[in-house]
């Protein structure tokens, strides 16, 4: 696994500091926080250009792939306009606003607001499975990949339920914490 560089951790540090600060993320370890979201900069298909964060909350995963993969162009999803409005800030503190955009509203709505579709969709405390994968599904192109965050010790099993096979999406594997599920064919 690939750490983030001392420069890229600080910026990130200040940032998530001020969402921390405000409650917009729990009081732990922020460096531990952003080590571990730095696995879906790793797990992100090397091919990928495109990134939704859903529900990004104070920025995690989505700030830190943001930085972590400057290849790539985002959208930060959350339903409550606090949280958007802070992150929105965080992204132009971080000099993302070239390519990283933010978004108020449900998750529901986006495939109807939005033509967009991208390659990679990640969550970090989404939702169930079920539903994470019913939003998550419409919103890749073909060939395109969920990342999310999985408990402690998770073999993944709960992604088997036949209802995000449903929804169209399996599980591939789960990696240093993080589930990687793609499109059925």
């Amino acid at each position: 696994m690939s750490e983030p560089s001392d420069r890229q951790l600080t910026d990130l540090l200040d940032a998530l500091g001020e969402a921390q600060r405000i409650g917009m993320l729990g009081p732990g370890s922020l460096d531990l926080a952003i080590r571990r979201a730095w696995v879906f900069v790793d797990r992100c298909p090397k091919e990928a250009r495109s990134f939704v964060d859903l529900g990004t909350g104070g920025g995690l995963p989505g700030l830190v792939v943001a930085v972590g993969r400057p290849d790539l162009s985002g959208l930060l999803v959350d339903r409550r306009a606090k949280r958007v409005d802070l992150v929105t800030r965080l992204v132009g503190r971080l000099g993302l606003a070239d390519r990283i955009r933010t978004w108020a509203g449900d998750v529901v709505d986006l495939p109807v607001v939005m033509d967009d579709r991208w390659d990679v969709a990640t969550s970090r405390g989404f939702g169930p499975p079920s539903y994470t994968a019913s939003l998550a599904a419409p919103l890749l192109r073909p060939g395109g990949a969920l990342l999310v965050s999985e408990p402690p010790e998770s073999t993944g099993e709960r992604w088997r339920d036949p209802t995000v096979i449903e929804a169209g999406l399996r599980l591939v594997d789960v990696s240093d914490g993080v589930a990687l599920l793609r499109p059925i064919d």
